[in-house]
């Protein structure tokens, strides 16, 4: 990350200039991400990194809004057989999404975007964030950008249509954002993964961790063919997803208070 992103970071700024941000309506958002294993070739710090990263590049797009650091812990308990994952439950992850929202409330912003970018997110975020944004009367969004950028994603990438999991476009997107990051002699030991033995029919769920979706490395897809400037087109179609997203009015009307006394035939 560059310092061209500086204005739009929530913890470069003092208490007033925050203060201000509120009264003018600036749009808070939050990197919901993840603390987990990226297989022999990527830090643990990858959902986290490309999260904020996106962010704040969205905001740059937008100019009026403010990026908060991102939250770190996601519920990674799927990667654990691999080491160097620390996750959350549910009532943590929940809980922690409504400290965070309040605390944005209480700051005098009355909107909040949550930007996802790790896959085991994804349905816990939805509840929690139709859950809060009836509880505080607060319009909540909730993107991942990896899953509205997909056709751009994948008319850059050679080997996959959409983001997998240490695959070519995130190792990509670290090359573009700091390449020291990528253990460059593992890629081909990355790509050496064992056939998944866990997955069901459309319509039907349960539990697989990543010993049993990607065994042997933890990493689902080929990352030797990632190259910077694919981390720059893949990194520039998510902020625009979420930038696109953010710009829209209706997404922001006030959450119907379904829980209201006499809500019910009104």
């Amino acid at each position: 990350m560059t310092e061209r992103f500086d204005a739009y970071r929530w913890e470069r700024q003092t208490g007033p200039q925050l203060l201000a941000l509120a009264g003018s309506g600036a749009l808070p958002i939050l990197p919901v991400a993840s603390l987990e294993q990226h297989g022999p070739h990527l830090p643990v710090w990858t959902d986290s990194a490309i999260g904020h990263e996106t962010c704040l590049r969205a905001a740059a797009k937008l100019g009026d809004a403010i990026v908060l650091p991102p939250m770190w812990m996601g519920m990674s308990e799927h990667h654990l057989p691999f080491g160097g994952t620390i996750s959350l439950d549910y009532a943590a992850f929940s809980a922690v999404l409504r400290c965070i929202a309040r605390s944005v409330l209480a700051c005098g912003f009355d909107r909040l975007m949550l930007v996802n970018s790790h896959g085991g997110n994804i349905d816990p975020l939805a509840v929690a964030a139709r859950e809060l944004a009836v509880e505080l009367a607060m319009p909540i969004v909730v993107a991942t950008p990896s899953k509205m950028a997909e056709s751009a994603l994948g008319a850059v990438m050679e080997t996959q249509s959409g983001m997998m999991h240490a695959c070519e476009a995130e190792t990509s997107a670290w090359m573009a954002m700091d390449p020291g990051q990528v253990r460059m002699d593992n890629l081909g030991a990355a790509f050496s993964n064992a056939p998944s033995v866990g997955s069901e029919p459309p319509g039907a769920f349960r539990f697989w961790s990543f010993a049993e979706r990607a065994p042997g490395t933890g990493v689902r897809g080929d990352p030797r063919p990632s190259t910077a400037a694919k981390g720059e087109a893949i990194l520039d179609a998510m902020a625009e997803a979420v930038a696109r997203l953010a710009r829209g009015e209706t997404v922001w009307r006030a959450p119907d208070q379904v829980w209201a006394k006499g809500r019910a035939g009104r």
